[in-house]
């Protein structure tokens, strides 16, 4: 079937084309043995033509184990053959109690393609194809695999899936029926659906920086603003004493700086009573008593001006003022979270508003004044009822409640993002990520429970954003780096690779491509990927839907897999055009 061995470099062989015509087409990627009495070299066929055949040099056969790349490359007069099929078991992976079936090669007469799960699951992973190419129902083929996997029960996965579509639910939701052990999970932001729980995100949970990303924050100074907020919430979450002094030591000192600045009396008391009629309480209100030596006075009745424009009652005023003012407050922090509301912590941000530092401030004011719109428009919004958790919860609590249901473990959680602005799924996608991998830190025992997370259009989300300007960095490319040793994996799954942050692209290990044709994305992964050959590339343009070319860390060689289609399959079919016309 092959001529001479007539020129051999580095990486590549040129074989002369049987003058006979006895070659074939056909065997356009397939594999090769050159074989001598020393070694075994196996490489690839890329291209033919009338006089030659291209060879690319894949690894060597050591004993019965295939080695990854050539150090001896072989000689001319080497024996060349095609692969035997036990030859092809050498590359496509080992049938154990740590592998999967991933699907079969077309080149092999359907040959199984297993891969090792440690290999694929250990590391992060991309699978990127145009839109039908097949990416959905691969994704759902591989997860059905796994739990389908007779010689491995996955009972303590943790798969976590953002649905940007709301694709999965069908393809995964029946995994209890595989094994009672199983079970599938899901929320969903569309409160016309009859199954799975609303999304709800505790509010409390939420550090500075997940504030700061939902309420789109754009300035440093702001970051402030919003800390000194969630301190004052959980000061303000429960009506005891230290709440009550410290609203109206707040409130004190903010009147004693207007009452010391140099504006008309009609301007402080503009002033006050603006402050008033927006923080206030028992003790600081209009009708607030205030009780001189033999007479009372309203609070509003202490800003009278009299003839020469001065305040009658300034002294009663001062002292009652300045009896509320407790300066051990100002380090006051308080040891523990507590429950509150989007409307607590609006009220919280108006105290906030008339903190020290800010009233006299301009920008840092028109700063804080930013914040409060954008928080009563969450507030007041449909995305609210999101963040409205029922009952106070810790966060290790909350992780555990996500892999829970009916009292049972769930493996597999189902975020359904269809319903909301692209902005907000983004913010929640980030927000539960951090969530996990602050846990997984947190542990004693370090990768202990492991946490895939599988994020659809990750283009959407998972983009080259502001987050580091602000916050110091991005949450995804900080999983990226630091995840894989921590136990959370990201699974990137796209159309549009060249949208998404090249720092957690050039993270992942293994690579599964669909049909891919836009140029900009090709060229991006071309220039992304060092280790992706141009061969590669060319041949992920001609696959089939349902096919992909698979490479890195988890393939011992770029193999071309063709997927079974998933049972049941994910809701992400195209419209059936011609049934709709239908009478």
């Amino acid at each position: 079937m092959f001529g001479k061995i007539i020129y051999i470099s580095d990486t590549e062989a040129h074989v002369a084309t049987p003058s006979d015509g006895s070659i074939s087409t056909n065997i356009m990627n397939m594999h090769v043995i050159f074989e001598d009495d020393k070694k075994k070299i196996i490489g690839e066929v890329e291209d033919i033509s009338k006089d030659i055949i291209k060879i690319r040099f894949l690894g060597e056969v050591v004993g019965n184990h295939f080695v990854g790349g050539v150090i001896r490359k072989p000689t001319f007069s080497s024996t060349l053959r095609l692969i035997n099929r036990e030859e092809v078991g050498l590359l496509v992976g080992e049938d154990n109690d740590s592998s999967f079936t991933l699907g079969v090669s077309p080149l092999y007469d359907d040959y199984p393609i297993r891969v090792d799960i440690n290999d694929l699951f250990s590391s992060h992973m991309a699978i990127f194809g145009n839109s039908g190419s097949g990416k959905s129902c691969g994704v759902a083929r591989i997860l059905q695999n796994i739990f389908r996997n007779p010689k491995l029960l996955p009972y303590k996965s943790n798969f976590f899936i953002f649905d940007a579509y709301g694709e999965y639910h069908n393809a995964l939701e029946n995994i209890n029926q595989v094994n009672p052990n199983l079970n599938f999970k899901f929320y969903t932001t569309n409160t016309m659906q009859t199954t799975g729980q609303i999304l709800n995100i505790p509010i409390w949970l939420l550090d500075i920086d997940d504030m700061a990303l939902l309420l789109r924050a754009d300035s440093h100074s702001q970051l402030t603003i919003i800390e000194r907020m969630l301190k004052l919430a959980n000061i303000f979450a429960t009506d005891d004493d230290i709440s009550i002094r410290y609203k109206n030591h707040l409130i004190a000192k903010a009147i004693m700086s207007i009452l010391y600045t140099n504006q008309t009396a009609s301007s402080k008391r503009n002033d006050v009573f603006a402050i008033l009629a927006t923080c206030s309480t028992e003790q600081f209100n209009m009708e607030a008593p205030v009780q001189g030596i033999g007479y009372t006075r309203k609070f509003r009745e202490c800003f009278t001006i009299d003839t020469s424009g001065q305040f009658p009652e300034s002294i009663l005023m001062t002292e009652y003022v300045t009896s509320f003012i407790d300066e051990s407050l100002d380090t006051y922090e308080p040891t523990e979270i507590k429950y509150y509301t989007l409307e607590d912590l609006e009220k919280a941000l108006e105290f906030t508003l008339i903190s020290e530092g800010l009233l006299h401030n301009d920008e840092t004011y028109s700063d804080a004044i930013t914040l409060k719109v954008r928080l009563h428009s969450l507030t007041i919004s449909e995305n609210s009822k999101y963040l409205r958790y029922p009952n106070f919860i810790t966060m290790e609590n909350y992780i555990a409640t996500l892999v829970s249901v009916n009292g049972k473990k769930a493996q597999i959680v189902n975020f359904n993002l269809e319903d909301v602005d692209d902005w907000f799924a983004k913010v929640v996608v980030k927000i539960y990520s951090k969530m996990l991998f602050n846990f997984t830190k947190r542990l004693k025992q370090r990768a202990s429970i492991p946490f895939h997370i599988f994020v659809e259009e990750a283009h959407r989300y998972i983009q080259k954003d502001t987050d580091v300007e602000l916050i110091g960095y991005n949450i995804f490319e900080r999983i990226a780096k630091e995840g894989r040793k921590y136990g959370v994996i990201l699974n990137l799954i796209s159309q549009r690779p060249v949208e998404i942050s090249e720092t957690v692209i050039s993270q992942c290990s293994s690579f599964l491509i669909f049909k891919l044709n836009h140029p900009r994305d090709v060229d991006y992964i071309k220039k992304m990927l060092p280790n992706i050959s141009a061969e590669i590339v060319e041949k992920q343009k001609s696959l089939q839907p349902g096919t992909c070319m698979a490479f890195g860390k988890a393939f011992k060689v770029p193999m071309i897999v063709k997927m079974e289609m998933p049972d049941p399959e994910p809701s992400s079919s195209s419209c059936d055009v011609v049934a709709t016309w239908k009478v």
